[in-house]
């Protein structure tokens, strides 16, 4: 192997990486949905506690870029990998404990609650981007789509077989069980994670002609220059937007879709659940359509997945617009289909956009794809916290001016594919803006 080939990151090692992920996903699903179920029912407690913990947790990921730069400074992810995940593990064991302290005293309990969202935020922060950087740099280009779908596939499973085992060891259920199945799984989660990335940046690994560790080391700047440098990219910011008005449109409507069908369907409790689970088959169907498909092109260039990323939007618009026309329709089968390819477009969509964010966290005059991937990582964060809070309450209010349930949520909807076209035609723009300063850079060598 010569000096210049790049080693790239084989289907076991991508598939280990897929086990931190999951591990980041199993501490997460009993932080964000088991103990906000406990402290509203259990604990009798205002919904808007859990509510404004879990933003909390979202709007901490604004230091994501700060995390990133101290991997693009270290030139290695691992440490930040394994300190996040330490981060988050101890958060989610404090996180439990809050409930515990939270019977006895309000004050105490929020305080402890408080800390804990903290580090959860901040682990997640650390560990999640330190790991896209990993990807990005190592994964092979044609690859991308797919180790982004085995990685979140993972972390998916992670969610799913969390949730499944911790309920049957908490039956029947006490606080002190609650404890000791949040400190066994963080356990868990630190181990696997800790064995899963051994060796993985070893020096004999990174000697072995890998190009990006050949490259000088990024300048000794601090985060605020180390920023400002990467925010002049016109690419970044139009991503960053690109990546804020996406995931917004694509969580706006995780609260609502069920009460549409309720409302305007008169579906069950459990006819709603089936239709979650009709979704999440799409989004699954979407993502390995796409890995599938990319990993057997020929060849991966920075426009083809950014293609892919702009058909998903705007399939993901005309999706919306069928959940508009579903209402006056009044069809259960045009429905369902139109749920079913929403999570299509949305699973095809997703993966594009994180295989296109791992090919471009790359692009840039200064290594600096771990700044340039927490700014996206960053908007994301604050799409997902802000996207139930503004889908709730657009909903509400257009309740009371429309005076029909259904009616409001059709407007959401409408709104919401208005905002799967701006998110096109951002990733449109952040295309265009590469191909034009790739062309310049080329005039400028010749």
């Amino acid at each position: 192997m010569s000096a210049s080939e790049p080693t790239y990151l084989t289907w076991p090692q991508i598939a280990r990486l897929g086990l931190v992920q999951a591990s980041l996903g199993s501490i997460v699903v009993l932080t964000t949905s088991l103990l906000n179920r406990v402290m509203v029912v259990e604990l009798a407690l205002p919904a808007i506690l859990p509510g404004v913990l879990v933003a909390l947790h979202y709007f901490i990921q604004l230091i994501r870029p700060r995390m990133g730069f101290g991997s693009d400074q270290t030139r290695r992810a691992s440490p930040w990998i394994r300190g996040g995940m330490l981060a988050l593990a101890s958060g989610g064991v404090l996180a439990a404990a809050s409930t515990i302290l939270l019977s006895n005293s309000l004050v105490l309990g929020v305080a402890l609650a408080t800390i804990a969202f903290l580090m959860i935020g901040i682990g997640v922060s650390s560990s999640g981007t330190a790991l896209l950087v990993l990807l990005a740099k190592r994964v092979e280009p044609k690859k991308k789509a797919a180790a982004a779908t085995c990685v979140w596939l993972m972390m998916i499973f992670g969610f799913a077989f969390t949730a499944s085992v911790s309920g049957k060891f908490l039956t029947p259920f006490s606080f002190e069980r609650l404890f000791m199945v949040s400190l066994t799984v963080s356990v868990i989660a630190v181990v696997v994670t800790f064995l899963a990335i051994w060796k993985m940046e070893s020096p004999a690994i990174l000697s072995q002609g890998l190009a990006i560790d050949l490259e000088p080391s990024p300048s000794k700047a601090s985060f605020r220059e180390a920023f400002a440098e990467v925010w002049k990219e016109s690419r970044v910011r139009s991503f960053t937007w690109f990546v804020f008005v996406s995931m917004l449109a694509y969580s706006s409507q995780d609260l609502i879709l069920e009460p549409f069908a309720a409302v305007a369907f008169g579906f069950s409790p459990a006819e709603t659940t089936t239709l979650s689970g009709l979704q999440n088959g799409g989004v699954l169907t979407g993502m390995l359509i796409l890995a599938f498909v990319t990993t057997k092109a020929k060849s991966q260039t920075l426009s083809t997945l950014s293609n892919w990323t702009i058909g998903g939007c705007l399939a993901s618009a005309l999706a919306m617009l069928g959940l508009v026309l579903s209402g006056p329709i009044a069809n259960v089968i045009f429905f369902k289909v139109t749920v079913f390819l929403l999570g299509i477009f949305n699973g095809a969509f997703s993966i594009a956009a994180i295989g296109s964010m791992m090919q471009f966290a790359s692009v840039g005059s200064e290594r600096r794809e771990g700044v340039r991937m927490g700014i996206w990582g960053a908007s994301q964060a604050m799409a997902f916290g802000l996207g139930g809070i503004i889908g709730t309450g657009l909903s509400d209010i257009a309740r009371i001016v429309l005076g029909n349930p259904a009616s409001a949520y059709a407007f959401v909807f409408f709104l919401e594919g208005v905002l799967f076209v701006v998110a096109a035609y951002l990733s449109y723009q952040t295309r265009s803006q590469t191909q034009t300063n790739n062309m310049s850079s080329h005039l400028v060598g010749v």
